[in-house]
Order: structure tokens, then C-alpha cells, then sequence
């Protein structure tokens, strides 16, 4: 079984073309939802609630999201300092699930298994993979797709330079798959990807 880790700029369409590997037969790996998940662990949430307060524990006693993006995401230098000490806190208990499911698509036999997540180079996720492939969009088409989201451009910005740069994902990169088109024109190119990957597994 491969792994094989999805890296773009934020609103590039890594989940659409994740989804389009599922279809094919993948197995996906979603950071984020694992995230989500890690989260409402209760060591977590106690950690997160010890660092920042009552003021990101949301009235149900879960972690408030929102509450704790805008601190972690604000303008330098509070917020680079605040996303690093929340990543300690969580990256940790992520990677963890992150192994444990891929170990289990091994177990049932996944040819292929998916890899989304956005902060993976920052983790280190990446040396979970097998190859890595890069969305390609331009940013005018992913601050669309951002504002869609409800996302303002200053968000769009601050999430984007809390990453490393669209170039240093490129470079990493063994397969770029553009998604400047339409849909039928990123298909194929993860049809592609699919095949030679599964042609490289046998």
C-alpha cells in the first residue's frame, strides 16, 4: 500500500481531488477531520482550556473553534507564537490517529491511501508518504473559492502564511495536478496519477 500526501495552497481543491482518488478506490486520510476529533479528547481540550481559558471553551464544554482560530491565526507576532503552542499540543495526538488508520486501510487492503492535510510539511506528516502531489491554482481562483467559504481576504492571507510557501510545496512535489480548469480536467490528470502509482506498486 502507498501513501500519497496531498499539498496546495489554501482553497486549491486538495479535498475535491482527494474525493476524486476515493472514487478511484483510495482510501483517504483527513487530517482536519482527525483534528476535529483530537479535539474532543479530553486531554486535549484540558490542555487547550489550561493554555488559553474559558474564553475557547464553547458553553457545551467542547473546544470553541472559532474562538481559538482568531487567536492562533492573528497578525504576527501573537498569533504565529499561539498556532505553534497549540500545534504542540495537537499535532502529536493527530500524527498518532493518523498511523493508526493508515495502518488499518493496510490491513484491509487499500492499493492507495490518501494524505490531506494542510499543515503537513509544518507536522512532519510528510514522511508518512510515499510521493507527494501538488494542486495547482492560481490565487484568484482560490480567493474565490475562499470568499465562497465565507473566508475574508485577510483570513485567506493569514491561513496562507501560517503554511510554507507555494513554492517550497511544489518543489516537493512528484506529481502536480492542475486545477486551474474545469472538472473533467483535473480528472484526468488523478487519473493518471492513479495509474502510475498503482503501476509503480506492482
Amino acid at each position: 500500500m502507498k501513501i500519497l500526501g496531498l499539498l496546495g495552497g489554501v482553497a486549491s481543491g486538495k479535498s475535491t481531488v482527494a474525493e476524486m482518488f476515493h472514487k478511484l478506490g483510495a482510501a483517504v486520510l483527513d487530517a482536519d477531520r482527525a483534528g476535529h476529533e483530537v479535539m474532543r479528547m479530553p486531554a486535549v481540550r484540558a490542555a487547550i482550556g489550561g493554555r488559553w481559558g474559558k474564553d475557547v471553551i464553547g458553553p457545551d464544554g467542547e473546544i470553541d473553534r472559532s474562538a481559538l482560530a482568531r487567536i492562533v491565526f492573528a497578525p504576527p507576532p501573537d498569533g504565529p507564537w499561539q498556532l505553534a503552542e497549540l500545534e504542540k499540543i495537537a499535532h502529536p495526538e493527530i500524527r498518532k490517529r493518523l498511523r493508526a488508520e493508515a495502518d488499518q486501510f493496510a490491513q484491509q487492503g487499500a492499493p492507495l491511501v490518501i494524505l490531506d492535510a494542510p499543515v503537513m510539511l509544518k507536522a512532519g506528516w510528510n514522511a508518512l508518504c510515499d510521493a507527494i502531489a501538488f494542486v495547482d491554482c492560481p490565487v484568484d481562483q482560490r480567493l474565490a473559492r475562499a470568499a465562497a467559504r465565507g473566508w475574508t481576504a485577510e483570513e485567506f492571507r493569514r491561513r496562507e502564511a501560517s503554511q510554507e510557501s507555494i513554492a517550497e510545496k511544489k518543489a516537493l512535489a512528484d506529481f502536480v495536478l492542475d486545477n486551474s480548469q474545469d472538472v473533467s480536467y483535473i480528472q484526468a490528470q488523478v487519473e493518471r496519477c492513479w495509474q502510475s502509482l498503482l503501476k509503480a506498486e506492482s
